[in-house]
């Protein structure tokens, strides 16, 4: 069994071409007990994360080689990983192609360091989450809803007997969401208790999650209900 991961001991890769960046992120990431390791191109962070088997990566979208869509697509078929992507251009395809591949959450440059370093313990905050549930609670019953089925224990999700790959992000809030069906949960609450955010600056990272799981399941599963947030609709049996 892998080690816990805690707040001290975790160990993040950052993934960025431009030496300034890479050196100032890692340098702060550092800063607050972790341990960073930074590389400079796609395959080299592929390879990095097959070693390392980090507990966060910290991902720029355009990288020399393979770009950082590619990376994550490579790194989330070997072991599932937490992953903050970075980019230039605040793009909404560009952020739901990101969330779409494997990608957690996502930034864009400029961004203050202190928003990232809260990103980055938000992530490591659902990583601890997920384990400690899997050490006290391993026999949650499956959720099954229609032909839906989201097992807890193994964080796996079918629809009408298909695999569905999510990110960890996506199946905690998915989670969230299918646990209390027809229940409209605003997006303050969900970035509260899915990302572990304490203000409500992120709501378009809540829409951009939502319109992955769509994707990934389907567009008939989650409400939309406006000015307010989302609600889980369990299909017909």
């Amino acid at each position: 069994m892998a080690p816990e991961v805690t707040q001290q001991t975790a160990t993040i890769l950052v993934v960025e071409d431009e030496p300034a960046i890479a050196t100032a992120v890692a340098q702060r990431l550092t800063a607050e007990g972790w341990r960073v390791e930074v590389a400079r191109d796609g395959l080299a962070a592929v390879d990095a994360a097959a070693r390392l088997r980090p507990d966060v990566v910290v991902l720029d979208v355009m990288l020399p080689g393979i770009d950082g869509l590619e990376v994550t697509r490579r790194i989330q078929a070997d072991q599932p990983v937490p992953i903050l992507m970075l980019t230039a251009r605040d793009d909404e395809t560009d952020m739901l192609v990101g969330l779409g591949v494997g990608a957690d959450d996502y930034m864009t440059k400029p961004f203050s360091m202190r928003e990232l370093v809260a990103r980055v313990k938000a992530l490591l905050r659902r990583v601890e989450r997920a384990q400690q549930a899997a050490v006290v609670a391993p026999a949650d019953p499956p959720l099954v809803m229609g032909d839906v089925a989201i097992d807890r224990a193994q964080r796996r999700v079918h629809r009408n007997g298909t695999e569905i790959h999510l990110t960890p992000t996506e199946f905690e809030l998915l989670v969230m969401l299918a646990s209390s069906p027809k229940t409209v949960l605003t997006r303050e609450r969900l970035l509260a208790e899915v990302w572990d955010w304490a203000d409500a600056s992120g709501t378009r990272t809540v829409d951009s999650h939502i319109k992955a799981l769509r994707r990934k399941l389907g567009p008939d599963l989650i409400r939309t209900v406006h000015g307010v947030g989302y609600a889980f609709e369990p299909p017909a049996s």
